[in-house]
């Protein structure tokens, strides 16, 4: 490939990726909304974009051959919040996409999309729709923007469910951990799998205790290697008698099936700030 644009390469995520995207294409351009993301690799650029402006976009995404789409609001918030960079700037991406003749969009969904479904519930890929929060709600519309856009435009979608990824320090995270390296693969095989179509896969590590079935996404050859298992003993060790009438462990969004709407889910999950620094 020529080109890869990725969004979010600020955050937290975006910063395990660019090394391995660099190697992927002759030009990686990052972006985000920040003046920088500190020292470039090898054949990559940064250009500062905003994804409620559909020019900035447009001209963003010239020239490439895939999105990998991980910028956004990364919380929940209030609805006015959500709206502009997670629900008006994926269509500013699929459109632009669209436009520029981008083969596929590799996008950043969450688990949150269907973070209603009971946690005892082993759900597939094919499971419905289910947000737990406005932020869970604007997953969906990417992920069915994605599909109208697939199937009426024929721009490509890899929708990356992503579970947890971040260290394990709770006891839900054992079962929903997805590791950087396995991230990495993820979209890996997420760009060079010939053919996806619209898809959907979870973003989980091969953990024992994972909640969710890739089996209908087998066919990007996504094949985790990491277990959260190695981590079990010490947080269950750790853990107190979990509360059973609290929605935080009874369905799959965990903290955000619990928050007021409008309200942070990530203020009570102790995510640790291990951003990669170059």
């Amino acid at each position: 490939m020529k080109k890869i644009v990725l969004t979010g390469a600020a955050g937290r995520l975006g910063s395990y990726l660019r090394e391995p995207l660099s190697k992927l294409a002759e030009s990686l351009v990052s972006s985000d909304l920040a003046d920088g993301v500190g020292n470039l690799y090898e054949n990559e650029t940064y250009l500062q974009a905003d994804l409620t402006k559909y020019d900035e976009i447009h001209a963003l995404l010239q020239g490439a051959d895939m999105v990998v789409h991980f910028g956004a609001y990364g919380d929940e918030a209030p609805f006015e919040t959500i709206v502009g960079p997670n629900i008006i700037g994926a269509y500013n991406i699929w459109e632009a996409a669209f436009q520029n003749g981008v083969r596929r969009v590799v996008y950043a969904s969450s688990i949150h999309a269907v973070g209603m479904h009971p946690r005892t519930d082993f759900i597939g890929t094919d499971a419905p729709h289910r947000p737990d929060t406005f932020y869970g709600l604007a997953k969906c519309f990417s992920e069915d923007l994605a599909s109208l856009y697939w199937d009426k435009r024929g721009v490509e979608s890899v929708c990356m469910r992503i579970l947890s990824c971040a260290q394990v320090t709770n006891a839900r995270a054992v079962g929903t951990w997805l590791s950087y390296d396995d991230l990495i693969q993820l979209v890996e095989r997420s760009i060079s799998t010939p053919v996806t179509g619209f898809s959907v896969v979870y973003g989980v590590s091969d953990n024992d205790r994972a909640p969710v079935d890739n089996a209908r996404a087998s066919f990007l050859g996504y094949r985790p290697k990491d277990n959260a298992e190695q981590f079990a003993d010490k947080i269950f060790a750790e853990t107190p008698p979990l509360d059973l009438t609290d929605p935080t462990h009874l369905y799959h969004g965990g903290p955000f099936a619990s928050v007021e709407l409008g309200s942070s889910g990530l203020a009570t999950m102790n995510i640790v700030d291990d951003t990669k620094k170059t």
